[in-house]
């Protein structure tokens, strides 16, 4: 499936508003984790798979990556990486994920940032990325949790007195698309189990290096009181693998 909420304005707009959005890598939960699973970039070719605004992109740029690729489907998501991350070296293209296609050994590192629960073909994504990097390169890569995803509500359960008492974790067994909520929005999600986002890596040949439950950092439980419900379960998954 080829969803595109993010060029519905009320959606972008509500997008704009996100910390990831306002303050870049610093703003995301997840990146005092995913950075460290990240290989050396000094003189490498990268391929950002679902780029967004393009902070990834800026940040291989400045730590030596040679040329980096956002792809990214929104044309809004686009205009704002142009606008805010335009570097030398950088080339943005607006495509689908299922429709892109390069020759093989294009690229020493592949990374994606919260993108791939969108995507029904994760499969064949797979398979394309492996055919794409240059034997000894790494795939690195963020996906909502399978505990996160599965039920499909994707929020918690409250007592009479609208405080939260848990996660529900249902069908988790069932990998299909999940209607789910965010930003105010109906979005399309694709769950699937821990098993099958390591076994289909492990299937076309990948050697696991690094499996990350993100917590957040003590800056941001010290910062956003909020944050501390993050620590009843996890929300994120992070993957590092080499071809």
């Amino acid at each position: 499936m080829k969803e595109n909420k993010y060029d519905n304005q009320s959606f972008f707009d509500q997008y704009e508003k996100m910390l990831r959005s306002q303050l870049g890598l610093e703003g995301a939960g997840e990146w005092h984790a995913l950075k460290k699973m990240l290989p050396d970039f000094k003189g490498k070719h990268v391929l950002d798979l679902g780029c967004g605004y393009g902070w990834h992109c800026r940040y291989a740029i400045e730590h030596g990556a040679q040329s980096v690729i956002g792809i990214d489907i929104s044309e809004k998501m686009l205009a704002k990486a142009k606008e805010i991350n335009n570097l030398e070296g950088i080339q943005y293209e607006r495509k689908a994920l299922e429709d892109i296609d390069y020759p093989a050994g294009k690229f020493d590192l592949v990374i994606s940032s919260l993108t791939l629960h969108y995507v029904e073909s994760y499969d064949s994504i797979v398979k394309n990325i492996y055919r794409w990097l240059t034997t000894g390169s790494r795939f690195v890569f963020s996906v909502e949790h399978p505990v996160f995803t599965a039920e499909g509500s994707q929020d918690w359960m409250y007592d009479k007195d609208g405080q939260s008492v848990c996660w529900p974790v249902d069908q988790y067994f069932i990998e299909d698309k999940r209607n789910t909520t965010f930003l105010g929005e109906n979005v399309i999600k694709y769950h699937r189990t821990l098993t099958s986002y390591l076994n289909i890596l492990l299937k076309y040949g990948f050697a696991i290096k690094e499996i990350m439950e993100p917590e957040p950092s003590p800056e941001m439980l010290k910062e956003l009181p909020e944050m501390k419900d993050e620590l009843r379960r996890p929300m994120m998954l992070l993957i590092a693998v080499e071809k």
